[in-house]
């Protein structure tokens, strides 16, 4: 099967518990610190020991801050459309886009008809999910008198909207052949369960997939790729942390999967996943994917997308073998209409941190205006979505540093407290912890900048030669935090020779918050120049 040539997601699934209801929304908000993409929670309404999915979603979603949250997935028959499609669409409405649509037919139907839902046989629940998605996709856009004939599901004239804050993904848990082409004819993911479908069998599900992508007149590549993980004995991945990113990376790249689900009960699985396996797996697969002759680059670098509604560029396998050309005819299911830019610049934080300044934000050149009448298709929009990903990952990271810091500088304050704080965050107890996160933050971002400037800005400058003296900026800018990097390497030495000194321990603090302060204005320029011309002109890869 092709590498579809997708950013990598990495995320979490947490059981709601009823009795320990604060576990969830806690392991959520350290998947939020970490940098994990997703956070997930299962939906089995009919089991009274679990919260109820869409309320547990809620408090997650209003707790963080960066991850994308959804149902994995929703329970259909106990959830009809209509009310799926105005709660998810509210919720994304009041997360600033963070929501996506896990959808499932149903299964445990002796639990369900218990409940007073339907009992459907397989064929009914396929033609049912067909019927939900189109009345769920209907009702995001926003009209009145809506009608859709159907046999378990339709609408009546009814009222359309609100419609979400972005492109809601609908990702489906199918795991027979007719749900499977249902899910390539129709959605914007496959969401396979490792119990259900093993690695040995994901080649066979994604030809059938693949195949009724084309036969509905879709490019395979726009049906995204996920997997519900299950680590351990028999499961999947296998062995130690320090073993998985070999193993997803060749999923990634021999089966096109690019979302990881991590079932999670302990803080220290979810940081390790985040810390360790997510950067690992990501540097394979970008390894391996500008190596490969004819190899799809992916916009963005190795960031966690927010294209959420499942679709991403390339033609191409790994291989540079073409997928077949009438993957690419005119989609009957979904017309494309031309779209407004909707990706928007993430703005710079209104208080500085640190007095230092790297350098004058006032004269920071700035791109020619975009011409009011031109149209973006979503297609187009990607490299841009990528591109605020890829920046979001850094923020996060970031994010994680400074408390990172915070915490080895309270150890160094106060050990006995500091260090009992420390291992719940999964940190060991010594001040080297911090310069081994460093070391992996300060590669990650230094290879995000290589990267643009050695191929997304040149292609730019030839594409739009008046871009020049921003890229030249961003350029300069690029090379003051790689310096600015050094020096918080050199503090960080500093910091562990001397552990009881005041002036290393201020000067330590002091880089951070002009990190900080530097690498925010940054990505925020970045965005606010580059997000329109990168819908406009690609990346060139």
């Amino acid at each position: 099967m092709p590498d579809y040539g997708h950013d990598l997601l990495f995320g979490t699934v947490l059981v709601p518990s009823a009795e320990h209801a604060d576990d969830a929304v806690a392991l959520a908000r350290i998947a939020d610190r970490a940098g994990l993409d997703l956070v997930s929670v299962p939906d089995h309404p009919y089991r009274p020991e679990l919260l109820d999915a869409w309320m547990a979603l809620a408090v997650i979603a209003a707790s963080t801050t960066r991850v994308r949250v959804f149902p994995n997935v929703a329970n259909l028959p106990l959830r009809p459309p209509a009310v799926l499609a105005r709660t998810a669409a509210g919720l994304d409405l009041l997360s600033a886009g963070r929501v996506e649509l896990g959808l499932g037919a149903g299964s445990y139907w002796d639990a369900i008809a218990a409940d007073g839902g339907p009992r459907r046989s397989p064929g009914e629940a396929v033609r049912a999910t067909r019927e939900a998605i189109d009345v769920i996709r209907a009702l995001w856009r926003e009209g009145q008198g809506v009608r859709l004939p159907g046999e378990h599901y339709g609408l009546d004239g009814a009222t359309a909207g609100p419609a979400p804050a972005h492109p809601i993904g609908i990702w489906v848990g199918a795991v027979g052949p007719r749900m499977l082409e249902l899910t390539g004819a129709t959605a914007d993911g496959w969401l396979p369960s490792v119990p259900h479908v093993p690695p040995r069998r994901l080649a066979a599900g994604h030809r059938v997939v693949d195949e009724a992508a084309v036969a509905a007149g879709r490019a395979p590549f726009e049906v995204r790729r996920l997997y519900n993980l299950s680590p351990g004995p028999g499961g999947f991945p296998r062995g130690p942390l320090d073993a998985w990113p070999e193993q997803l990376a060749a999923l990634a790249l021999e089966h096109g999967t690019s979302g990881f689900l991590l079932p999670a009960h302990q803080p220290a699985l979810l940081q390790g996943f985040a810390a360790d396996v997510a950067p690992a797996t990501r540097e394979l697969v970008t390894a391996e994917r500008k190596r490969a002759t004819g190899a799809p680059r992916p916009a963005g670098g190795s960031g966690a997308a927010r294209g959420r509604d499942g679709v991403a560029g390339p033609r191409t396998g790994v291989a540079g073998a073409p997928v077949p050309a009438a993957a690419f005819a005119p989609a009957r299911s979904r017309a494309a209409s031309p779209e407004e830019l909707t990706v928007r610049p993430t703005p710079a934080p209104k208080a500085w941190r640190s007095a230092e300044r790297l350098w004058d934000e006032s004269t920071r050149p700035a791109r020619p205006p975009a011409d009011p009448e031109r149209r973006y298709p979503r297609r187009e929009q990607e490299p841009a979505r990528n591109l605020v990903a890829a920046h979001d990952q850094l923020r996060a990271d970031l994010d994680r540093l400074r408390e990172v810091v915070r915490e080895v500088l309270a150890d160094a304050l106060a050990p006995g407290d500091a260090r009992a704080e420390i291992q719940r965050l999964s940190l060991r107890q010594n001040s080297w912890t911090l310069g081994a996160y460093c070391a992996s933050y300060c590669r990650i971002t230094t290879l995000h900048h290589t990267r643009e400037d050695e191929d997304l800005f040149p292609h730019l400058r030839r594409s739009d030669p008046r871009l020049g003296e921003v890229l030249d900026r961003l350029t300069e800018e690029h090379h003051v935090i790689q310096v600015l990097i050094e020096r918080v390497d050199r503090e960080l030495v500093a910091f562990v020779r001397e552990k009881d000194g005041e002036q290393e321990r201020d000067a330590l603090q002091a880089v951070m918050d002009l990190l900080t302060d530097a690498l925010l204005s940054h990505l925020a320029y970045e965005e606010r120049e580059l997000i329109e011309p990168m819908a406009r002109l690609g990346t060139g890869w």
